[in-house]
């Protein structure tokens, strides 16, 4: 029969050497030596428990570390009715390895069939190796949970959304309910707003908070206050008022914890933890993880208030900076638009205004230098200024030559070293169609859609407003009969790149095909005609502020 060797056993060849493996196993070092005072010592040195069994069943060694984790197995026990049940349920199963608790220890076995029918069991204690085992995964989980939180928080930028995120995130890794507790920062009373959120609550609920809350729950006032305090466990006589936020049918409260919501500026707030009776206690690592929860969740709630502040800030400019709705003229037509180089606020360098009179309107479309905030602040400048010097000056040319001194003689701080080009005309009414006068700084020239079906430039010239002390401008005059109509618009319209390579400017020409293609169109609907073969024309791409004035003499004049 034909037999394998590995490593100095030897066995069957059909059983890949398994009987041999079973067997005592020999060395190859020579024999082993015969002296069971040696023996002894050898199997009580291993840091594993080792028990024998005669075919039998009966135990015939006990090793030292076997005594210490099984006392209750000695010599000539029969190992099948032993006191240990784990034990003794891995023999009556015939399983190979067993895993189970005794004496408050883990233990992990694995049994070895010998010679004769006999069997050795080899026995570790695993229990320190469980206890860090369990204590990375739950490290792992508490990290995750604060990534997780982390993540959502950080996409939270109101205030109301943050509130209610911390509360769901809290429940249930943390607790069985949680209340989110916020004084509004710019409250005209002192008031504290809670958001509770309870396991098996579809959603959080939120109202206004008692002033007996504060007081009653020991550790909440500072919290607010922002000192951190310990958790407790629930009394009914301590504790009453906070019924008045938890679920109906909750149950009773085991213990809470209260932790302030913590920022760089300050306290933001305080969580509240609420387990119920029968879940463990929070324990050490339980509140370190709280703690932190409610740090991040403070610095988000700060990062949201600022964001709302900005965010309220930015709905006052926009209110302010936007072009405004254009009143009504007697004997013209007229309509304005706009495109932001940006979607973020809306706001941007480019404008249009129109102040009536009693002999018809003073008409302004400008572009600021730049774009965005910077541009919007100047832009706001230029436009107070128009609203201040056309009370004592009417006349287009004298009328810029005004705004370019109050623009050039502003502070340095608020001048930037920006300037504006401008258009700024006037609308007389005629018995039959309007008189215009329009004043120049350095913009490009508006063109003149006449009822004939001619599309012409109106060349003004000039400098632009607010560089130079000394700019000089021009004027020029057109006369509108009964529909025609004036394009005023800014160089956004005419360089923006896109077309089929994506990097053509528009272009005047394109603009006097657009416009010749849209004549009799009311003026609303002709802009919005232009803007949108602009926006083909662009495709999604970037470009600058946009602005538009369509003037119309109306066929009534």
């Amino acid at each position: 029969m034909t037999t394998t060797r590995r490593g100095g056993i030897t066995g069957p060849a059909s059983d890949g050497g398994q009987a041999s493996r079973r067997a005592t196993r020999r060395s190859t070092g020579g024999p082993l030596p015969a002296d069971p005072r040696l023996a002894r010592e050898l199997l009580d040195g291993l840091a594993e428990a080792v028990l024998t069994t005669d075919a039998n069943g009966c135990v015939t060694l006990v090793n030292a570390m076997a005594t210490e984790l099984l006392p209750e197995i000695t010599a000539g026990v029969d190992l099948s009715r032993c006191p240990v049940p784990s034990l003794a349920r891995a023999i009556a199963d015939g399983t190979e390895s067993f895993e189970a608790e005794h004496g408050g220890r883990r233990l992990r076995g694995a049994r070895r069939q010998l010679a004769d029918g006999r069997y050795a069991w080899y026995i570790r204690d695993v229990t320190e190796e469980h206890a860090r085992t369990d204590a990375l995964l739950a490290e792992r989980s508490r990290t995750a949970f604060l990534a997780q939180a982390g993540s959502r928080l950080g996409l939270t930028l109101h205030r109301d959304q943050t509130l209610r995120a911390t509360a769901t995130l809290a429940v249930p890794y943390l607790a069985d309910a949680a209340v989110v507790l916020h004084r509004p920062p710019l409250a005209s009373e002192p008031h504290v707003n809670w958001i509770r959120y309870a396991d098996g609550e579809p959603a959080p609920v939120a109202g206004l908070a008692e002033p007996t809350l504060t007081g009653g729950v020991p550790g909440l006032s500072e919290a607010l206050d922002g000192e951190p305090t310990e958790p407790g466990p629930w009394s009914d006589a301590e504790f009453a008022d906070l019924a008045n936020v938890l679920p109906p049918g909750f149950g009773q409260p085991g213990t809470v914890l209260v932790s302030p919501m913590l920022s760089a500026g300050g306290p933001t707030g305080a969580l509240l933890l609420i387990r119920r009776a029968g879940r463990a206690a929070f324990d050490r690592r339980d509140v370190e993880l709280a703690r932190e929860f409610a740090t991040r969740a403070g610095a988000a709630l700060a990062a949201a208030e600022l964001y709302d502040e900005q965010a309220h800030l930015a709905r006052v400019l926009q209110t302010s900076l936007l072009p405004p709705a254009l009143p009504p003229v007697a004997g013209v037509s007229m309509a304005g638009g706009y495109r932001a180089a940006g979607d973020t606020l809306r706001i941007g360098g480019d404008f249009y205004e129109v102040f009536p009179h009693p002999r018809g309107a003073l008409f302004a479309l400008g572009d600021v230098c730049g774009k965005g905030v910077d541009a919007a602040v100047l832009t706001g400048r230029v436009r107070q200024s128009l609203q201040t010097l056309r009370l004592v000056e009417q006349r287009p040319l004298e009328l810029i030559r005004l705004l370019n001194q109050a623009l050039f003689d502003a502070p340095d701080a608020a001048r930037r070293s920006q300037f504006t080009t401008l258009l700024l005309g006037s609308l007389d009414r005629l018995p039959a169609g309007i008189d215009m006068r329009i004043a120049g700084g350095g913009h490009p020239a508006p063109l003149l859609l006449t009822t004939a079906g001619t599309v012409t430039p109106v060349p003004v010239g000039g400098m632009p407003v607010g560089a130079l002390a000394a700019a000089r401008f021009a004027e020029t005059r057109v006369r509108l009969a009964p529909g025609d109509l004036l394009l005023a618009y800014t160089n956004g319209v005419t360089e923006a790149r896109g077309g089929p390579r994506g990097a053509e400017v528009f272009g005047e020409a394109r603009l006097r095909a657009a416009l010749l293609s849209a004549a009799g169109l009311p003026p609303a609907a002709l802009v919005d005609r232009l803007l949108q073969l602009v926006d083909e024309w662009l495709n999604g791409q970037a470009h600058d502020d946009i602005a538009v004035l369509v003037v119309c003499a109306s066929a009534s004049a």
